[in-house]
């Protein structure tokens, strides 16, 4: 096959369709006729004398060649991409964008306020989407174009993927200011006679300051299991439980903030994007700004006066 035979339009569609799984769906998303890209399939099949596509009641079914072709057709529509708009400079004050990441509730605690500021000063257009995305997905949406942006735990392996160091932060103990033990040296004794909040997704499973306390071989005494980290510490503020959180979140908050008596290993998130998009001007631009407003903001926080077990 030679590639000046090709029609390099074909390949617009051929990703529609891989992404969509239905002609209908793919057409609608490309504003162009149903019939023209059964006509723009039918020509792919004949160019990889494959079928692509195998139609079943639910969904049309990628064959192994379309799986394996397909990373290299849309790092080839992204740089394609990237080279089309290369001359135009990104201009933040002007520029009408829409972004997507990837980030649980914590990050959007620590980042989103910040950023969003930001945002409004000197990128007044710039719209941008936040949700969670399964960390299993993140590099299908990468890879796919639906996402920009990914903070996440560094336990993504994909050679598709870059990723940096974003947050790195300890953990404390958090009670509301008037709580009986706030005026006390935090001990693993203390912490131990502690009723505690478990902040996790699942239905159940240990987190990993459980792991680390069980390691030793003892146990804390969860009576609240929550979802969300930013209702947690309204119940702290709220009750005699004590929270268990990153100190930066902790910060938000007119609260006791205690070192824990025991090792745990700190919170650290990467942000993740695609190689395909390292030098595409915008994706920089949120890249920076994003590590720029963590480092700001760290620097704009005095060290709290913190109280440590004896």
């Amino acid at each position: 096959m030679r590639l000046n035979n090709v029609d390099l339009n074909l390949f617009i569609v051929f990703d529609a369709i891989y992404t969509e799984r239905n002609l209908t769906r793919a057409a609608q998303v490309l504003c162009i006729t149903q019939p023209a890209v059964s006509n723009a399939l039918a020509r792919l099949r004949k160019t990889f004398n494959n079928p692509l596509f195998v139609r079943t009641p639910q969904a049309m079914v990628p064959t192994p060649v379309a799986d394996n072709i397909i990373v290299h057709v849309r790092e080839a529509l992204q740089l394609l991409n990237t080279s089309v708009q290369e001359g135009d400079q990104f201009q933040p004050a002007t520029a009408q964008k829409a972004f997507r990441v990837s980030m649980n509730d914590l990050p959007e605690a620590l980042i989103l306020p910040s950023l969003q500021q930001q945002l409004q000063q000197i990128a007044p257009n710039i719209q941008l989407a936040s949700y969670y995305s399964n960390r299993q997905e993140v590099p299908k949406e990468l890879t796919a174009g639906t996402l920009d942006l990914a903070i996440e735990a560094p336990v993504i392996n994909d050679s598709q993927l870059y990723h940096r160091p974003l947050i790195k932060d300890r953990y404390v103990c958090m009670l509301r200011k008037d709580h009986p033990c706030a005026g006390d040296p935090l001990t693993i004794e203390r912490y131990l006679s502690l009723g505690h909040i478990h902040i996790s997704s699942r239905k159940k499973g240990r987190g990993h300051t459980d792991l680390a306390l069980n390691a030793m071989g003892i146990t804390r005494n969860i009576q609240l299991r929550v979802q969300h980290y930013m209702v947690a510490p309204l119940v702290a503020m709220r009750t005699d439980l004590a929270l268990t959180v990153p100190l930066r979140l902790a910060q938000q908050y007119d609260a006791k903030i205690l070192e824990l008596p025991f090792e745990l290993e700190q919170l650290e998130l990467h942000l993740y994007w695609h190689k395909s998009a390292d030098q595409d001007q915008a994706n920089r631009w949120l890249r920076d700004n994003l590590s720029h407003i963590v480092t700001a903001d760290l620097d704009a926080k005095p060290s709290p006066n913190l109280q440590w077990a004896t």
